[in-house]
């Protein structure tokens, strides 16, 4: 669950705009990344592989796409890194005013200083963020009564277009994208539980998508609106919105800090370079500030999608 993710804005971007067939999207996303998630556990475990890089030789991938897909993640880090600082300005420009110069600074700065200390405890900041992440969505669920909201449903206006489709299939290719290699580092921890840990998966990010659709359907434009979810945490109350905006501040600045950190490790070889790298990035990111957050996300994302789908190609072919 990334900043992306937890503001709306990927879920209205890939589903919402399509109304009731972004709904029927939603669900062939998510037993999609269900299967990639089986099949790759499932294959780490047959070929024992110990990263990335070795699964992706072991099924014999042709050396020139190791090397593309190995570009591609730390592409996708980067810009994730970016897109990510955009947002957490976006967000103090949207809700208090702050001008997002100081605040592009202000996350410059923390970001450079954490690059440089110990980051285990951002792990450890997410097992806290998350499940309250996912607590506070789900009350806004119940609040905007989802079951309501998808028996209203006009099925007349569900039609099977191209658009809808690949959509959904590009949402699955792009978080399909960090996620392969993240699953092979599990593996130790999965063994003879790959049907489980998919079905569970599968289940919990599918109820909670639908739920984050649903209460943005009513909606009919949120396109100007840089993170949705908290606008519309508005309406119930502003303690609910201030401690939505807490969390989606932490799951923003985790998610930089884990894009940013990534790049670092898989660039830099050396303690010079790692300083030297991250000053670099952290300096850029001052001057990402006028983008637009929602803009970047209907940018970058998709373009991410195509190549997930590649990757997912290459590995659900396997035997």
């Amino acid at each position: 669950i990334g900043a992306g993710f937890a503001s709306g804005q990927e879920i209205y971007s890939f589903f919402n705009v399509y109304r009731e067939n972004g709904f029927l999207g939603i669900i062939i996303a998510s037993v999609l990344i269900g299967f990639v998630i089986y099949k790759v556990l499932k294959m780490s475990d047959q070929l024992n592989t110990q990263n990335y890089k070795d699964l992706l030789k072991k099924i014999k991938l042709p050396k020139k796409f190791v090397v593309f897909f190995s570009i591609i993640i730390n592409l996708f880090l980067i810009l994730s890194f970016y897109i990510m600082a955009t947002g957490f300005t976006a967000y103090f420009k949207q809700e208090i005013g702050i001008p997002s110069m100081i605040t592009a600074i202000f996350i410059a700065i923390l970001c450079y200083i954490t690059f440089l200390k110990n980051i285990e405890g951002i792990g450890k900041i997410n097992t806290i963020v998350i499940p309250v992440l996912i607590s506070i969505i789900l009350i806004m669920g119940v609040k905007a009564n989802v079951i309501e909201t998808i028996s209203s449903f006009d099925i007349a206006n569900i039609n099977f277009n191209f658009n809808w489709l690949l959509k959904s299939i590009e949402y699955a290719g792009y978080n399909t994208i960090l996620l392969i290699p993240m699953l092979i580092n599990l593996k130790k921890y999965t063994k003879n539980k790959e049907k489980y840990i998919s079905i569970i998966s599968t289940l919990i990010f599918l109820v909670i998508t639908i739920v984050i659709y649903s209460v943005m359907y009513k909606y009919n434009n949120l396109t100007n609106i840089e993170i949705p979810l908290v606008y519309i945490a508005n309406e119930y109350g502003p303690i609910f919105k201030f401690v939505y905006g807490i969390v989606i501040v932490l799951a923003i600045y985790t998610t930089i800090i884990s894009a940013g950190y990534s790049f670092l490790a898989n660039c830099c070889e050396s303690e010079k370079t790692y300083k030297l790298l991250a000053k670099t990035i952290c300096f850029l990111a001052i001057f990402v500030y006028s983008l637009s957050f929602s803009g970047l996300v209907n940018l970058t994302y998709p373009v991410f999608g195509f190549l997930g789908i590649l990757q997912i190609m290459y590995i659900l072919k396997q035997k």
